[in-house]
């Protein structure tokens, strides 16, 4: 990392959160196991390390929360509503991955549960994790 620097405005935070859709129409979401929205379904993803891209932070966090590794992923979009997240001031970019057999997920690290569910049929999400989910299929 390059020297340290001061700056006299407030920086927000970067999250990546990740889309994996199944070729039968799934999607992989996970349900939080701390807040905010504990208990609440979820994409897997989480804050980008200070010392990595996007794309090692998205490949991160999805091994970490899901256990599934080694899927070809692409910047989807920059979602930076200022409200999008109740602890404050955070820009997420969401990844896009489609699948042709969906890998059995491991619920891990801040996950509590891992599982694919259709597309048509999501409970409510976290954040604003269903907007996401609706890009995503547009892109399609």
């Amino acid at each position: 990392m390059a020297g340290k620097h001061c700056y006299s405005h407030p920086r927000p935070a970067v999250t990546v959160d990740i889309v994996v859709l199944s070729r039968n129409g799934r999607v992989l979401l996970i349900k939080r196991k701390g807040e905010p929205f504990r208990g609440g379904w979820a994409l897997p993803g989480g804050f980008v390390d200070i010392d990595e891209t996007l794309a090692d932070a998205a490949a991160r966090e999805l091994e970490e929360e899901t256990g599934i590794a080694g899927v070809d992923m692409r910047q989807l979009h920059a979602f930076d509503d200022p409200d999008r997240d109740p602890r404050g001031r955070t820009i997420s970019i969401a990844f896009l991955a489609k699948v042709e057999a969906p890998p059995e997920p491991t619920a891990k690290s801040d996950a509590a549960e891992a599982r694919w569910t259709a597309v048509d049929q999501l409970p409510p999400m976290a954040f604003d994790h269903d907007a996401i989910i609706a890009l995503a299929l547009l892109a399609k």
